[in-house]
């Protein structure tokens, strides 16, 4: 049975997909998808220092194959508040729930999970930063934002509709304040199709088509 990327790169059907993968934590699904396709352009985009420091290592041995940019995809170029996560226990240094957008349920249905000081972090709209890069064809958007879904699609609706596939993280409980459910995503990109659906317990993720294609 073929891993999840493994299944998105039978889909993309080419040896140098462009892969955005933004909100890109440690770079683990970054390593996946260069080990699939070495010859793949990849763009990341990680606001939080702690795990950009890890990216960096991690990717030590990559680093002239991929491109990490320290700032958050948003709908504005500028500042915005970023709230970085924390755990307790052996989840001490648990850095995978920060957010542009402020927590909401998230504090109770993952109550081990701890948010510390808001930081200011810098933002950038994915048009205008797709732009700057001249990258008119996206073959993947890799998007786990954290319940900031609608600001990185309000920021980026040029982009999306010259993207091929797009993979994003979604929960249809509020878990951060305003974040969208599925059919709230599905609303904002009607050129996409659902592909495959992996439903978790309060999360979800989902493969989505653009069918303009």
């Amino acid at each position: 049975m073929l891993t999840v990327h493994e299944h998105i790169v039978s889909l993309l059907q080419k040896p140098d997909p462009v892969i955005l993968d933004i909100g890109c934590n440690d770079g683990t699904d970054t390593q996946c998808f260069l080990r699939l396709c070495p010859e793949a352009k990849l763009y990341c985009f990680e606001p939080d220092v702690r795990a950009a420091a890890r990216f960096k290592t991690n990717m030590r041995p990559y680093l002239d194959k991929v491109a990490l940019f320290e700032i958050a995809i948003s709908d504005r170029n500028g500042k915005a508040t970023f709230h970085p996560s924390n755990g307790e226990g052996e989840a001490k240094e648990w850095d995978l729930s920060g957010s542009i957008r402020r927590p909401k349920k998230h504090l109770v249905e993952y109550d081990w999970v701890r948010f510390d000081q808001p930081i200011s972090v810098e933002t950038r709209r994915l048009d205008d930063w797709c732009g700057e890069a001249n990258l008119n064809k996206i073959d993947l958007i890799w998007m786990d934002v954290q319940g900031a879904e609608a600001d990185v699609i309000a920021g980026g609706k040029g982009t999306f509709s010259n993207t091929h596939f797009i993979y994003t993280e979604y929960s249809d409980k509020e878990l951060y304040e305003g974040q969208l459910s599925l059919q709230g995503i599905l609303q904002l990109l009607p050129s996409f199709e659902l592909v495959t659906q992996y439903p978790r317990a309060v999360y979800g993720d989902v493969l989505l088509r653009n069918t303009s294609f």
